[in-house]
């Protein structure tokens, strides 16, 4: 697709003008019709504050029913539009990227929760948007009050409730919000259960700090305020909230591929769905451990879908966005509190916990990219000639090779696990000159 990506539209936030924002609102109204209700939400990033205006005065055009709830975690934003009666979502947030992009996910009313937005309502959205060019003059509009408050009481009950009974008494725990969207629900559930929780990184007004050195692409201030401060561990989130990584008391990052690995074995679950990322030794834990693991492409989307089709409880990626047993998409904030439920049960340290899967040494380098190069990387018979020649370099080392084109940035990533550290860095320094060289 043109427009959507592995994770929605993502671009410059300036790219989305009121006539941009105006054409996605119409092409939802293609899709489904324009008796829909649809409930507007996004991230803190200061561009999310007008889009999320422009949207409402497009819905409000094109005669639609809206409401918005502001700042919330997409996760949140899901389940909420899903309980409040609503046809749809949008979430306008993008995610882990720094605050002058910014992006927009669709939700849609499944069987029993919210989904992406299908196939054939993104391609709906991609007709429109690839019109020619009119003048919109959508005036000022006349806004709704905030469900917000409503929303985020809503959600935080979901959260305790999936929880169910549970203690966290004793634990104390570092929690970097990223200045995302978690800040609006931040501590307060933690401390409600027992917890004591050091907060950094919570400023939930629109603004420029989102995903600023903080959050979970940025986990050095919390690995310092955890060995600083003699913590259990520490939870960092990005910035729309959907997915986290974990600092242990040493100030070492547990990720996706050992948070699977945790609760798939806590709860005793005999089949994981995992992407082609996923570390090597999260691979041999379950070959070990007698469990399944369904192998898909990247994108929580596809993990998603192969949980729904072979009745998997739990998958995800090694970036922290981990789907649980019931959800339809992944949640930080309910993963950050799944975590600290078996922590609190078992009596365990995060170290020990993570500790039934040993890591193979990885490294990921990336590489800018042209949409045309993206491209290419698929096409041209000396990268596949390239990638062939490296994968039996890896043989030595046990290794592994994956190179992909980035679905939500201009980068092409390079991947490669293996035994020795030192040759796998070695390795992909010289994949990424002569990739280029091809390309």
């Amino acid at each position: 697709m043109k427009y959507f990506g592995t994770d929605g539209i993502r671009q410059k936030a300036d790219q989305f003008t009121p006539e941009f924002l105006f054409k996605i609102a119409r092409g939802l109204v293609d899709y489904a019709g324009d008796e829909i209700k649809v409930l507007i939400g996004g991230d803190t990033r200061e561009s999310s504050e007008w889009i999320i205006r422009d949207l409402e005065i497009a819905f409000e055009n094109l005669g639609v029913e809206y409401s918005t709830i502001d700042v919330l975690p997409t996760p949140g934003i899901n389940y909420c539009f899903y309980q409040m009666g609503f046809d749809f979502a949008v979430d306008v947030t993008a995610s882990h990227n720094p605050y002058v992009d910014n992006g927009i996910k669709i939700f849609e009313r499944g069987k029993a929760s919210g989904t992406k937005l299908s196939e054939a309502g993104c391609n709906a959205i991609e007709a429109e948007l690839d019109k020619d060019p009119f003048f919109y003059d959508p005036g000022p509009g006349t806004f709704r009050e905030s469900l917000h408050d409503d929303a985020l009481d809503l959600y935080k009950s979901y959260l305790k409730d999936y929880l169910g009974e549970v203690n966290f008494n004793g634990l104390h725990i570092g929690m970097d919000c990223a200045n995302g969207a978690t800040s609006v629900v931040n501590k307060s559930i933690f401390e409600a259960l027992g917890a004591k929780v050091e907060l950094i990184n919570a400023d939930a007004n629109y603004g420029t700090g989102i995903n600023h050195d903080c959050g979970s692409t940025h986990l050095e201030k919390l690995q310092d305020l955890v060995k600083k401060e003699k913590l259990d561990f520490g939870v960092a989130f990005d910035g729309d909230g959907d997915r986290c990584l974990l600092v242990n008391n040493e100030g070492e990052v547990v990720d996706g591929d050992e948070i699977i690995a945790i609760l798939a074995n806590h709860l005793k679950l005999d089949k994981i769905a995992i992407t082609v990322m996923a570390n090597q030794g999260l691979l041999n834990w379950a070959k070990d451990s007698n469990i399944h693991a369904e192998i898909t492409a990247v994108g929580d989307s596809n993990v998603a879908a192969a949980m729904r089709e072979q009745d998997i409880k739990i998958g995800g990626e090694q970036s922290g966005h981990i789907i649980l047993p019931g959800e339809a998409t992944g949640d930080g904030m309910l993963t950050a509190l799944m975590i600290t439920k078996v922590v609190a049960e078992t009596k365990k340290s995060l170290k020990g916990l993570a500790s039934i899967m040993t890591k193979f040494p990885q490294i990921i380098l990336n590489m800018d990219a042209t949409p045309e190069q993206k491209k290419a990387l698929k096409e041209k018979d000396e990268v596949r000639n390239l990638l062939l020649e490296f994968n039996q370099k890896l043989e030595s080392v046990e290794g592994r090779l994956l190179v992909r084109p980035s679905g939500t940035e201009n980068l092409i990533r390079i991947t490669m696990w293996g035994n020795d550290s030192n040759k796998i860095e070695a390795l992909a320094n010289e994949l990424k000159t002569k990739l280029g060289e091809v390309l």
